[in-house]
């Protein structure tokens, strides 16, 4: 019988990420005192779960949940409410995805695109960070950007949309698009600071559309 693959998540680790194999998740977490990592059955529930925290997986069966004490939400703080969010919303994987971004005090939306049809949260995560950075750059802003997306800030990172979505004539808007934002990140500089906002502390993030 063949061995099911497991997936693992590195919350904490050098890098942190998924990986495919326990030997590349051991290489990750060698060293790393207090090293957060967990398994998962398929790769979907391993994504879910990078996107969330290590404490809500945390414990028997991987659902155990508690809420932050007084001196974790001290250390994280408030949010910076000179600062813009975004976020994205799909029905279906893939289904018609939708993408925006606000302001984080007032709640104004700023920008919005879709819905695409064929799309993934992921891939529109990923276009609403690229959009929001040409966005501050444009307005020349010093404002910094949030996502609560783990996977699209390190796409962003290696400017690259790493989605295994497939092109299909549906979706062939959604791709160009996906290729634009491939080229703004390689033709551009910024200095924004995009930051992870920490849901478990402040709630769900301004530009949630509200699906959920």
């Amino acid at each position: 019988m063949t061995k099911k693959q497991k997936f693992y998540v590195v919350w904490y680790g050098n890098p942190t990420g998924i990986f495919g194999s326990w030997e590349e998740c051991q290489r990750s977490i060698k060293g790393v005192k207090g090293a957060q990592y967990m398994a998962f059955e398929s790769f979907a529930e391993a994504k879910k779960a990078y996107n969330k925290e290590y404490t809500d997986y945390k414990g028997k069966g991987g659902k155990k949940k508690r809420t932050l004490s007084a001196e974790e939400l001290k250390k994280i703080g408030d949010p910076n409410l000179y600062s813009i969010t975004v976020d994205a919303a799909s029905s279906g994987n893939p289904g018609l995805m939708e993408y925006r971004g606000v302001d984080t005090q007032t709640h104004k939306q700023l920008f919005h695109q879709g819905p695409f049809q064929q799309g993934t949260n992921n891939v529109g995560e990923f276009l609403a960070l690229v959009h929001g950075l040409a966005f501050l750059q444009q307005q020349k802003s010093n404002r910094i950007l949030y996502t609560d997306s783990r996977i699209a800030m390190g796409w962003i990172k290696r400017k690259k949309c790493n989605t295994k979505l497939k092109a299909t004539s549906k979706n062939k808007p959604l791709f160009e698009l996906i290729s634009r934002a491939e080229t703004w990140l390689k033709n551009n500089t910024y200095t924004t600071k995009i930051v992870k906002w920490e849901t478990k502390a402040w709630g769900e993030i301004p530009a949630d559309f509200g699906r959920k």
